[in-house]
């Protein structure tokens, strides 16, 4: 059974989307700082969720602390009280924010795209940890929110928890290179798009080199609003604009 679709609402289309919110010198991605930047400059905000080993959705990026801090080994090992005393590279005293902090801040005065990160490994079916604290941060939150993930199984969940909610999907073109260990009949599913109308999605953002497939033209002529990620120049803005109904930006203001 089709989950019921939500539309994106025209706020997530009518300004451009700072990819881990509008980061830079001093503002590392997905910190508070570039929060506060992005609400500033009136951009709505892109972020990523982790799950904490207690449970609580945490916006980081990364399964791993290394790239980001100085600290090593998987997110979801650490505790959240733990967690938000990490500093974050990328100066600024910033440190890992919880979804409830991040949310706290905006207030409602930007729109949230708001992507959960695989948990599996394999864009499978799994517990649903993150989806839940997702659910449960979001409770009482009055403000434009759109939630999405490769998973589809974690959209599907999303669903379920927050039929109130529009929900999308993370695509790409799925290629086994990029995806090492998934299955291929997995990846043609994705490549696909096969779980748009099951997860009751009502957008796609969509790898913007990629954005010519027929899956798309197709989708889009259901209604389905397209995103891409990520744009980083003025002139891959203007040639995703062709196809796109808006971008996911970073390193310009677009």
């Amino acid at each position: 059974m089709s989950a019921p679709v939500v539309p994106l609402p025209r706020a997530f289309l009518d300004r451009p989307v700072a990819h881990r919110a509008l980061w830079g010198e001093g503002r590392p991605e997905n910190s508070l700082a570039a929060v506060r930047a992005g609400i500033e400059a009136g951009y709505p905000l892109e972020f990523d969720l982790q799950p904490s080993a207690d449970g609580e959705a945490m916006v980081f990026h990364d399964h791993d602390l290394d790239r980001l801090t100085d600290e090593t080994g998987p997110v979801a090992a650490r505790e959240a009280a733990e967690l938000v005393r990490i500093p974050l590279r990328g100066g600024g005293g910033e440190t890992i924010p919880r979804l409830s902090d991040l949310l706290a801040l905006v207030r409602g005065r930007v729109p949230l795209l708001i992507e959960l990160k695989d948990q599996t490994g394999e864009l499978g079916e799994g517990p649903a940890h993150l989806e839940e604290a997702t659910a449960r941060a979001l409770h009482g939150y009055e403000g434009p929110v759109a939630l999405m993930s490769f998973n589809p199984h974690m959209v599907a969940r999303l669903a379920e928890l927050r039929p109130d909610l529009p929900r999308g999907l993370t695509t790409d073109p799925f290629r086994a290179r990029d995806w090492p260990g998934i299955p291929e009949a997995v990846l043609t599913q994705l490549r696909l798009v096969k779980h748009y109308d099951r997860t009751g999605a009502s957008f796609v953002s969509h790898k913007a080199l990629d954005l010519w497939r027929p899956d798309l033209r197709r989708l889009r002529r259901r209604g389905a609003a397209i995103l891409c990620w990520t744009i980083r120049a003025p002139w891959q803005e203007r040639l995703a604009r062709l196809v796109a109904d808006n971008v996911t930006f970073e390193g310009y203001r677009a």
